[in-house]
């Protein structure tokens, strides 16, 4: 095994599914470290894809009138298209659907076939068709239903091809126990050695009910179970079978990131179809939690799915990056808030790795004409500094090893803090003005030093941030194309011209902000999507949102917010403020006096700094070039339901 070769993977995503934060988080969490590992030294490879075959796609593609290879093809470019935008740096971009892939399938099925440790029988039980798998009825959810989706469950009986899954798990058994990291967190790990302990089962893998997949070989009314053909999309990638030198450099040094729901596929299956193979179990798997926002789960129902798409273009690629690996422990569930993106990004972004920067080129410009001098005599407090950047390197590699992103930032931050308080200790701008002038030359240079240090240790959580630092500094190149443990305090070139450019990171107007986010979720709300219906929803469902007749009986403009009314409405029993971005489209005499219909039981929300309980019903083109407020035809009393 090379101690310097690093094969890291995310799953491979559905083409099923619109690309969310959860798959933004994985996809960035493997950057990240694919490019820290790069930076330290070791030759990686970086592989995403898509998982493209199974019954989700046959159904999906048939409701659309289109083939299943045509859906694939569509909606795949959605990752591709994200992580460009993310700044994704994968080495390899791997479908299930490629012709590379089906061979390694095929044959690896075939090889197990011949070995005996894949057979044909019969299998019966309970199925869930949008999870694609089978449950066991000890899993079963309340009137058989699925313990993941909680959809109805479908009994089935075909033949099938098993695995010999439970000739291999006191193999897997023993290797776990001798490998303490191979499934992390730690929690994890004693969830799968207990489950590997209750027993495994022999695995069906193949299907007759469905023909969109790679066939088995030699018995073509078969296709391959879609898990067993996704999970091999990591040894395609790695060349098994075509490139022997490529799987012989990387696989024995392979990690895999993955959400928890699909722990027990790469930690019990796959590791044990690998040893069937002969060949060694990943090194680690890591298993991340899942995210709420605002402390609701995800739902598109509930309208609160997160677009990275839209987190990168309204907060920026690298903020966005920055936010969701230091916000929650990698391997907790977290709640994701726009609030608090905002709030980092003024606190950790702005004032404290933005300051830095700027307070020291601002300082540097105006004593020494933006030039780093060379250094004199270093003081107690310098070589304080010098400490505690050796320390910082190697406490970050220590987090780094775990999986631990949040707890490598903080260590970072502490540095770009400490570099804050250095310069409030020596006093540069004093020290310019009256002080000894050699004693200025070192601090500049230790300042420069700080922000050298922090350019390649923020680097892979933040590469473009990290650049346009490095190119303040005046530094050659990029800082991605050195490494990290050549760091050297003391190296920085003196005579070096710095640049004092744009801010790294404008600090966000709090008041402005909460007017851009509700136009934004405004828009959301009132936009028409006649191609895309919400999923159906019972009569009980809809009882649940209490909509009442309202008149508006006063109307006042908001200090600062461009779109929004506060509205006074009178339901009759009572008169509420209602805040409304109806301001493009009506004068506040059209709207005085108007009958509306609202919903009153919305949780109150504070807009612009105004509560606002309820909402008015309106609706318009995509475009909003008009906007209509819906309104009863008859003078029905006010407070009268709407039923």
């Amino acid at each position: 095994m090379s101690e310097k070769s690093f094969y890291i993977t995310t799953p491979i995503y559905y083409v099923n599914d619109i690309p969310h934060i959860g798959h933004a988080y994985t996809t960035i969490a493997a950057d990240v470290m694919a490019r820290y590992r790069r930076m330290t030294g070791y030759d990686v490879f970086f592989c995403t894809g898509t998982d493209e075959h199974g019954q989700k796609i046959q159904q999906s593609a048939e409701k659309k009138g289109m083939t299943a290879k045509e859906l694939a093809d569509k909606t795949m470019e959605n990752f591709r298209r994200l992580w460009e935008v993310l700044n994704i740096s994968n080495d390899d971009f791997i479908r299930t659907t490629e012709e590379r892939h089906e061979k390694v399938v095929q044959a690896i099925f075939k090889k197990l076939m011949d070995q005996g440790d894949i057979y044909k029988g019969t299998y019966e039980g309970w199925y869930c068709v949008p999870c694609e798998t089978y449950v066991p009825e000890s899993s079963m959810g309340e009137n058989k239903t699925c313990p993941d989706c909680k959809r109805p469950l479908q009994k089935m009986e075909e033949e099938s091809y098993f695995f010999r899954a439970s000739k291999y798990a006191d193999q897997l058994l023993e290797y776990y126990e001798k490998n303490l990291k191979a499934v992390m967190p730690k929690s994890r790990y004693n969830e799968i050695v207990s489950f590997i302990r209750s027993g495994v089962r022999d695995q069906s893998v193949s299907r007759t009910s469905i023909k969109w997949g790679i066939p088995v070989p030699g018995d073509e009314k078969h296709v391959v179970y879609v898990w067993f053909d996704a999970l091999i999309n990591y040894l395609t990638a790695c060349g098994y079978m075509k490139e022997d030198e490529k799987i012989r450099k990387f696989w024995p040094n392979v990690h895999h990131l993955v959400g928890k729901d699909i722990i027990r596929f790469h930690c019990v299956i796959w590791p044990i179809m690998l040893l069937a193979l002969g060949l060694n179990p990943p090194v680690s798997v890591f298993a991340h939690g899942w995210w709420t926002v605002e402390g609701e789960k995800m739902s598109k129902s509930k309208g609160n799915v997160v677009d990275p798409f839209e987190m990168a273009d309204v907060y920026g690629v690298d903020p966005f990056r920055y936010f969701v690996l230091r916000e929650v422990p990698f391997g907790h569930d977290g709640d994701f808030s726009e609030q608090a993106m905002v709030q980092r990004i003024n606190s950790d972004l702005a004032n404290d790795l933005g300051n830095l920067l700027n307070r020291t080129l601002q300082m540097v410009k105006n004593f020494r004409d933006g030039v780093i001098p060379a250094h004199r005599d270093f003081e107690e407090v310098d070589k304080e500094i010098e400490t505690l950047i050796q320390t910082t390197f190697s406490d970050v590699e220590e987090r780094m090893s775990n999986f631990a992103f949040d707890d490598a930032l903080k260590v970072i931050w502490a540095l770009i803090r400490r570099g804050n308080k250095y310069i409030d200790e020596t006093m540069p701008w004093k020290l310019g003005k009256e002080g000894p002038q050699e004693r200025l030359d070192t601090v500049f240079f230790v300042l420069a030093e700080i922000l050298r240090a922090t350019g390649l240790l923020v680097a892979p959580f933040m590469p473009w941030t990290a650049e346009k630092l490095w190119k303040q500094l005046g530094l050659e190149g990029t800082p991605e194309k050195h490494r990290i443990p050549a760091f050297s305090f003391g190296s920085f070139p003196a005579g070096t011209l710095t640049t004092k450019g744009d801010v790294l990171f404008p600090r966000i107007d709090i008041a402005k902000w909460k007017e851009e986010k509700a136009e934004r979720e405004a828009k959301k709300g009132n936009a028409p999507d006649p191609g895309n219906h919400e999923e159906q929803i019972p009569i009980d469902d809809f009882a649940k949102v209490e909509l009442r007749v309202g008149k508006i009986v006063s109307v006042e403009e908001i200090p600062k917010a461009r779109k929004l009314y506060k509205l006074l409405v009178d339901l009759g029993y009572e008169k509420r403020t209602i805040v409304s971005g109806l301001k493009e489209h009506f004068t506040q005499e059209e709207l005085l006096g108007k009958r509306i219909i609202v919903v009153v039981n919305l949780k109150p929300a504070k807009l612009c700094g105004v509560e606002s309980r309820g909402m008015l019903l309106a609706c318009g083109p995509a475009d909003k070039s008009v906007l209509a407020l819906l309104t009863p035809d008859k003078e029905i009393p006010l407070g009268c339901r709407i039923s």
